[in-house]
């Protein structure tokens, strides 16, 4: 069985895409770390995608970005936090693409050191020569993304044609479609190695690559639990926002129906909020790191592992299941929160 998920979501041929060199990504097993869990361990290496050092946002930029291809944009704007990895990766994209990029960073973080501010992704979209923009309201996205807009009508105003990647609750999850390929993608992974995992476990955070998966699994029959671990918003919040992108996700593939019980979210591992560490995560780096050399970051792969090691401590996970983690990259901000770390490791 091919890896390409679009054997087995047709439906996706629909929508255009841009070229971002997009491949199947690995299905790694990770058995020292799985030890360590009393679990049966494998890892879906979205951290591993070509474009400017990897993650979850490629998938999903290659359908944001297609109408961008389509109608000749020539710059592409976009919001996000300080260490956004999407906004890494859309600067990437866009340079990729012939076209110059506008990035608008939102004050989400409770953080002004200097690392923070400078290293890890604010570096790269420098490197990639993006114009940078900084927004105070981190929280709000409709002001993000309003803002954005002004942005390019004032680029269209000196001659340029702008493409807006809007990424409020307000509008069309393209970028959903993209997860919704990779559970295909991985489903027919594990196809080929004859077993299929208990569970799937996967950062929700906009909650497009959780709702993104879930309906890609549903639509091919792969009725595995799902498990979002929250990075942003609480459990109640983010169940919300999944249930809505979901609906809307499962419209655009043609009629997918998702049952209130598919969304399971968690935010046990959230506190003290989004971008900042706590003993959990710091706990769940380390480990996968030493035991795997596999990295994780701070942000959304280190919180989800921590997530996903209290599911099996409360025994939502039971001992010896077999689980499918969705890494989904985000290691340029390590570098960004390399205080935290190191006194995180000399603490242990």
């Amino acid at each position: 069985m091919s890896c390409d998920g679009l054997k087995l979501l047709p439906e996706l041929k629909a929508f255009p895409t841009a070229d971002l060199d997009l491949q199947c990504t690995s299905l790694d097993f990770l058995p020292r770390l799985g030890k360590r869990l009393g679990i049966e361990l494998f890892v879906k290496r979205d951290d591993t995608l070509p474009l400017a050092m990897g993650g979850n946002k490629v998938r999903q930029l290659e359908y944001y970005l297609g109408p961008a291809v389509r109608d000749g944009a020539d710059t592409v704007l976009i919001t996000g936090a300080v260490q956004s990895n999407f906004v890494r990766l859309c600067a990437a994209a866009a340079r990729k693409l012939g076209m110059k990029a506008v990035v608008q960073l939102e004050d989400r973080v409770p953080k002004d050191d200097v690392m923070y501010n400078s290293s890890g992704n604010v570096l790269l979209n420098r490197l990639f020569g993006a114009e940078i923009h900084y927004f105070p309201e981190g929280e709000d996205e409709a002001a993000a993304d309003a803002n954005l807009d002004r942005m390019a009508d004032d680029l269209r105003a000196k001659g340029r044609h702008p493409y807006v990647v809007h990424l409020g609750i307000d509008h069309p999850p393209l970028g959903g479609l993209g997860y919704a390929r990779c559970a295909a993608e991985c489903y027919a992974q594990f196809q080929e190695l004859g077993v299929m995992p208990d569970h799937v476990v996967i950062p929700s955070g906009s909650g497009l690559t959780h709702a993104g998966f879930l309906v890609g699994a549903r639509a091919v029959g792969w009725d595995v639990p799902i498990h979002g671990i929250c990075v942003r918003r609480d459990a109640v919040q983010q169940h919300a926002r999944i249930t809505r992108r979901a609906a809307e996700l499962g419209a655009m593939l043609g009629g997918i129906e998702i049952k209130l019980d598919d969304i399971m979210v968690d935010d046990t591992v959230l506190a003290p909020g989004y971008g900042q560490m706590n003993k959990q995560v710091m706990t769940a780096i380390a480990h996968t790191a030493q035991d795997e050399a596999l990295l994780l970051d701070p942000v959304y792969t280190g919180r989800t592992m921590a997530g996903m090691i209290a599911l099996i401590k409360g025994g939502l996970i039971k001992s010896d299941a077999r689980v499918a983690f969705i890494h989904t990259g985000g290691l340029p901000s390590i570098f960004a929160y390399q205080t935290e770390i190191i006194a995180g490791l000399d603490n242990q």
